[in-house]
């Protein structure tokens, strides 16, 4: 089993960057595919990107994905997600989470996938 901790929310202005982290601890990290979710009040969480145990073969939000950066250290067991240019609209709690369901080779945006889930990390951007 697999649990995930984010890290790394805050208040930030409008236009500026911020690193998000998701530390792992457990012996099977190597079966799950790690996503970025986020939720606003009253929304359902919604697919941000996700990363296989590779390491390569990212999947992005498609109409973000020129702003967020998923990347995965599996020595570390650590997976970031760098957000840029920062919008009011991305203020949202941003969870990670694990889907062994593909034996982490695969990105499957799919939120029933994911059964392993982070506390989440509040992200506040300002206009």
């Amino acid at each position: 089993q697999v649990q995930l901790v984010e890290s790394g929310g805050g208040l930030v202005q409008a236009g500026g960057s911020l690193t998000l982290s998701c530390a792992a601890s457990g012996r099977t990290f190597s079966d799950y595919t790690i996503a970025w979710f986020r939720q606003t009040p009253g929304k359902e969480r919604e697919f941000v990107a996700g990363m296989p145990y590779s390491g390569e073969d990212a999947v992005h939000y498609a109409t973000e994905k020129d702003r967020f950066t998923i990347s995965r250290d599996n020595v570390k067991k650590v997976v970031t997600l760098q957000i840029n240019s920062l919008k009011p609209e991305d203020t949202a709690v941003y969870y990670c989470a694990g889907s062994n369901r593909y034996n982490g080779i695969v990105v499957v945006p799919l939120l029933s996938d994911y059964t392993i889930w982070g506390q989440g990390t509040q992200v506040t951007v300002s206009s």
